[in-house]
């Protein structure tokens, strides 16, 4: 094990356990439920009236299981600060949405909880007592005393997030109440690939955290935000007296982007309902539809959108089919575990004879084909029916969408599961070849649902979607590989990866949202001659402390990179050729560890509206640290391979190629972005023909590791 190097693998799953263990025995800061600041129990004078109440904030209270008959001809909830209830007290509407003229009147209550509002801009330390109030004949049904001292929750600010990486920053984060926090002038460049609001606990921001949705209720990756006040709100019964943090974190890569504290003394108001505040996102968003869910699966090649539309749920599956290959999705045998027996799926496919999309449900009773009793079976084949309703399909660029409507309901006890929509459940999918009767025969290992997946149909905005629909909608056009020859001084930077534009397209690698830019160009080729010497001066941060600036410059024969985070065996299958050197224990440490300077985005990502890289740069700003830059001299040796990698030692797929020829070989005309070689006037037709066997040769070991 080297000191760069991850956790090994046998130790992963024992630090995943302590601290979910850890986390199990962590008692939540406030009891649950939690309801406020107890005020104390209304005293019952006249027509049954009980109920507990609690000082929400300082402008409102809750009385929890309330009651009341309703039989008393013009009641109402009445404030004040004499020193018992009068006629001198202030009206309290409930409920506070009424559409007459006049507050209605209280009607019965059994075991009401009631959220009241003080009016006119009255707090509790303005009043005295609360009673339930008849005006016409001036008498006290019930009241309860507020004590002179009661300190009410109130929203806690707390500072700005701390900004690491992707122009994250923002103005100090408020706790509103114990599951919302308000965001004021928020900014991010919106390149990160798997970017989320996170929460959790610990000292600082890590993998075992949860999303929270995004200001619109969506866990779509988050967008671009430039200056925007948002208010998000915790996920399920997460309160902000469980988690110490609240980040933007990247899950695929496991990166912070930024983050800010929670106080050990935190003390809030309850979630009860209270907080409504108008922010620029809420004014300025056109409103998403009622439903918008989605998620991967199947290693994100099949999407499943969803939709409750009374008592039947309308289901949506997209993939990029073979010709006579279906798409299956349905609730799994088992929950907790992907299980095909017992399973209840639908069956979707397109008929290429009739030109025409087809579902049929199915039962799974064996782990067999239909025989016409039992494995896996159309329902009908089996004497029962087809809940699998056909709404609509299309195919395009490849794609191939089909939506049906099922019930909620079981119809067939047997054959079918119930779908819930007050909690998740487990669902299976698989891609598979049809038979001759167009019916689902057996699917590999790998084209199943293989670890629990589960989908909470009753969810609104659950959307974690992002690839397929991209790609159905073509998505911008990537721009061309950059071309860097015949220099010998060359400086390395940090910036963004330009999303459908940028590295993905030309690597053919995932990117976590930054890249190097090598003499100010986006991941371009290199050429260099065997024998002479080169100088990278590199900027990609000196702040061990925060691993999103922390990108010590290497070149390898690994088109992945990552030297430092890899276990000491798969350190010895890359071989290292400048930037890394060894103490005199053995453990390798990162030589080229220059300041920190990052090409940061202006506003947010416009790669997408940028037609040329050249239009891209000028939505970027140059933004460094104080220091200097590491200076790596690098010497090309004569054996060095043909291709090799300029890289970031602490992180995975940050750089790109560097060709080695011979001192004399033809390259490709310096500055040409098309990588076109020389043309016949500039070189003779043998010189073309010495270029394209180099361009073979040195692409024949990158198509072998792809």
């Amino acid at each position: 094990m080297t000191r760069w190097a991850a956790p090994p693998h046998g130790c992963a799953p024992i630090l995943t356990l302590l601290l979910l263990f850890n986390a199990d025995l962590a008692l939540s800061r406030r009891p649950e439920p939690y309801y406020g600041r107890l005020i104390g129990r209304l005293t019952q004078y006249a027509h049954g009236i009980r109920g507990t109440v609690y000082a929400v904030d300082e402008s409102t209270v809750f009385v929890r299981g309330f009651a009341y008959d309703g039989t008393g001809p013009d009641a109402y909830f009445w404030v004040g600060d004499t020193p018992q209830p009068s006629p001198e007290g202030t009206l309290v509407p409930y409920p506070e949405d009424y559409a007459s003229r006049d507050p209605p009147v209280l009607t019965a209550h059994t075991n009401s909880d009631i959220l009241l509002r003080l009016p006119a801009g009255k707090r509790l330390r303005d009043i005295k007592w609360i009673s339930v109030w008849c005006r016409r004949f001036t008498v006290n049904f019930g009241d309860v005393f507020i004590n002179p001292g009661l300190e009410p929750p109130r929203p806690r600010v707390l500072p700005e997030f701390k900004r690491l990486a992707h122009g994250l920053r923002s103005g100090n984060v408020s706790v509103l109440d114990a599951k919302t926090f308000y965001i004021p002038n928020l900014h991010y460049d919106g390149a990160g690939p798997d970017a989320y609001f996170w929460v959790g606990n610990g000292t600082e921001p890590n993998p075992f955290g949860t999303k929270v949705p995004n200001e619109m209720g969506s866990l779509h990756p988050l967008r671009g935000y430039q200056g925007e006040d948002i208010e998000i709100q915790l996920p399920g019964k997460l309160t902000a007296y469980d988690v110490d943090w609240l980040a933007v974190w990247c899950v695929e890569y496991r990166h912070n982007f930024g983050h800010v504290y929670l106080p050990k003394d935190l003390d809030v108001p309850p979630a009860l309902g209270q907080t409504k505040i108008t922010t620029s996102s809420t004014t300025s968003q056109t409103p998403h539809s009622s439903s918008n869910n989605c998620k991967e699966i199947l290693d994100k090649r099949l999407q499943v959108r969803w939709e409750i539309q009374g008592d039947q749920v309308q289901i949506t599956l997209s993939a990029r089919l073979r010709r006579d290959q279906y798409m299956a999705f349905g609730v799994s045998g088992a929950q907790g575990r992907p299980v095909m027996l017992a399973a209840d799926v639908v069956v979707a496919y397109w008929d290429n004879k009739a030109d025409q999309p087809r579902v049929a449900d199915y039962t799974i009773t064996h782990l067999a084909q239909c025989d016409g009793e039992r494995g896996v079976c159309p329902d009908q084949r089996l004497g029962g029916s087809n809940d699998a309703v056909l709404v609509s399909g299309h195919q395009k660029g490849g794609v191939t969408t089909i939506t049906y409507r099922r019930p909620l309901a079981a119809k067939e006890p047997l054959k079918d599961k119930e779908i819930h929509t007050s909690r998740s459940q487990s669902v299976i999918a698989a891609f598979g070849p049809l038979n001759s009767r167009y019916e689902a025969n057996a699917h590999s290992f790998m084209d199943t649902t293989r670890t629990d997946v589960q989908i909470d149909f009753g969810a609104q905005n659950d959307n974690s979607c992002l690839g397929l629909a991209e790609l159905e909608a073509g998505g911008p056009q990537p721009w061309g590989p950059r071309i860097i020859a015949g220099e010998e001084r060359f400086t390395a930077r940090i910036g963004p990866a330009a999303g459908l534009r940028g590295y993905t397209p030309l690597t053919g690698h995932p990117s976590w949202g930054i890249a190097w830019y090598i003499n100010d160009q986006l991941i371009p080729e290199i050429y260099v001659e065997r024998g002479q010497t080169y100088t990278f001066l590199v900027e990609g941060g000196d702040d061990r402390t925060n691993p999103a600036k922390f990108h010590p410059f290497y070149i390898s024969d690994s088109s992945e990179g990552g030297f430092g985070q890899k276990r000491e065996e798969d350190q010895r299958k890359q071989r290292v050729f400048a930037g890394v050197a060894y103490d005199n224990e053995g453990y390798p440490y990162p030589t080229a560890v220059g300041r920190y300077c990052e090409w940061t985005h202006k506003t947010i990502d416009q790669s997408a509206a940028s037609e040329t890289f050249e239009d891209y740069m000028k939505t970027l700003q140059l933004e460094c640290n104080e220091g200097e830059p590491a200076v790596l001299n690098w010497t090309v040796a004569h054996e060095t391979p043909d291709l090799v990698y300029y890289q970031c030692y602490t992180h995975n797929n940050l750089g790109w190629k560097i060709h080695v020829v011979d001192p004399g070989t033809p390259v490709p005309i310096p500055g040409d972005q098309g990588a076109r070689v020389n043309s016949a006037d500039t070189f003779p037709p043998l010189a073309i023909l010495t270029l394209t066997a180099l361009v073979i040769l040195t692409a024949l070991p990158d198509m072998a590791a792809r």
